[in-house]
């Protein structure tokens, strides 16, 4: 290694595990630097109590331990529930969406201790070594980077617990049980070794935090969640703070055997790779969410939305977090929040989720996507006779959701003239209005809901457009 670049101080992601666990001795060895170690609060809990002790014995100089769990939640998971991105129909993205949280504090790290360079632990086959380094240089383009496992000899994991075991450094993996494990506050996932192949079922003391489907309670188990604008705001009534109400979410959804996700998945390196992810609460808010808005968010705007979810999930797994399309899709996804606002009751949580009708103040904002439409068609004769023909009378109904923002007399004329315009655009062309009536209601002092009903004549053989 005389070839490489010389540093004095690097710091290295650190999370306690195999990888990087060995990494503080090589990297001390290999490039003789000190080495300032940073483990990332996410939510992995009891894990992080002997890190300092841990990462001291190991030859680091000092170890950081960043609460980031509140940062977490609110700026990184809630706007991926918000956009319901999912990466291929199963990932709800849990460790996809920690890295650039985590990349960002480790720049901001390095600058305060004057390092020259940082490290991470990621395989040169995984995502994270991508997800890493495109979040880092987002925020230090000439930062240099250190990826001990696409420049050491070490192949295997058996190879790094050989490596840890003649250095006398501790791991928390053994091998009858080698597997790659990530978890945070959103999920815990598993890899490598027999779970490479799909044939193999995992094996049955694979979860650690949530229940097998079929061993969960024979009594089914009853939730409510409240959202503000997309946003889980309270569980069963009780208003919580992001964390609290996540980790209430987690603990209900896994005792009840609902959150393990089996699948292969197309990695961003241009290979395949089978995961076992348990996310409990994760799986319970996105069926919440997406309950809510069936009846919030409106038919275009929906469809459409479903295609933004596919490029948002994608963008996140591909370590994008930082990038203007991302951020441009993200305030997109804020807008159709709007009336994202309510509760959604669920039936009985037990393997899965049921959901019972969800219940908002804001029903729909539009009434192009949402209205009531009655059609009648009657037998009219024509000259005192019955011929085989007809008249055709409809009765066109249009209801339009409209704030009030000065008075009610002035919502209302709002209200009315949308409505009926609305309708007018469903009558065939060249018809009659024979009659007109308006009906109005108030929703929680806040709306004004507005009826038009309108009942026109057409010619005989006229086309008629509406529904």
């Amino acid at each position: 290694m005389a070839d490489k670049k010389t540093y004095k101080r690097v710091l290295l992601a650190y999370s306690g595990g195999l990888d990087t666990s060995i990494i503080i001795p090589w990297l001390k060895e290999n490039y003789g630097c000190a080495v300032v170690c940073c483990a990332a609060d996410v939510g992995q809990g009891e894990e992080l109590a002997p890190l300092h002790e841990k990462a001291k014995k190991t030859g680091a100089e000092k170890l950081y331990i960043e609460d980031l769990r509140k940062e977490f939640v609110e700026d990184f998971i809630w706007p991926t529930l918000k956009a319901d991105a999912i990466y291929e129909g199963k990932y709800l993205l849990g460790t996809s969406f920690a890295r650039p949280l985590i990349a960002k504090r480790l720049v901001e790290i390095a600058e305060k201790e004057g390092c020259d360079a940082i490290c991470h632990g990621c395989t040169g086959k995984g995502n994270d070594q991508v997800r890493f380094e495109l979040s880092i240089k987002a925020f230090a383009p000439n930062m240099p980077i250190i990826a001990p496992w696409r420049e050491w000899d070490i192949k295997t994991r058996e190879e790094e617990i050989e490596y840890a075991d003649a250095r006398g450094i501790p791991v928390p993996v053994k091998k009858d049980r080698p597997y790659s494990m990530d978890r945070n506050i959103w999920h815990l996932s598993h890899e490598g070794c027999d779970l490479e192949d799909p044939a193999n079922e995992p094996p049955r003391d694979l979860p650690l935090i949530c229940k097998y489907p079929e061993d969960a309670p024979d009594k089914p188990e009853y939730v409510t969640i409240d959202f503000e604008q997309g946003i889980p705001v309270a569980v069963n009534g009780e208003k919580m703070d992001a964390v609290k109400l996540l980790e209430t979410c987690n603990e209900i959804a896994a005792r009840n055997g609902v959150g393990i996700a089996d699948m292969v998945e197309n990695r961003l390196v241009g290979m395949k790779s089978r995961g076992v992810y348990e996310t409990p609460g994760g799986t319970l808010l996105y069926a919440a969410h997406r309950n809510l808005e069936e009846i919030t968010v409106d038919r275009d705007t929906a469809h459409y939305k479903d295609q933004v979810a596919v490029k948002f999930a994608e963008l996140v797994y591909n370590g994008l977090w930082y990038a203007p399309l991302r951020e441009s899709l993200s305030a997109f996804v804020d807008v159709t929040q709007k009336y994202v606002t309510g509760t959604v009751e669920t039936g009985e949580i037990r393997r899965r989720v049921i959901l019972e009708s969800p219940k908002s103040r804001r029903v729909v904002q539009d009434a192009e996507d949402f209205d009531r439409q009655d059609v009648s068609v009657e037998l009219q004769p024509i000259v005192g006779l019955y011929l085989p023909v007809w008249r055709r009378v409809e009765t066109l109904a249009r209801t339009v959701l409209t704030p009030r923002s000065r008075s009610v007399s002035d919502a209302r004329s709002q209200a009315q003239g949308a409505a009926e315009k609305n309708a007018k655009l469903n009558c065939p062309p060249g018809v009659e209005i024979l009659d007109k009536w308006v009906d109005y209601s108030m929703i929680d002092d806040e709306f004004v809901y507005a009826t038009v009903v309108l009942v026109f004549e057409a010619p005989i053989g006229a086309r008629h457009g509406a529904d």
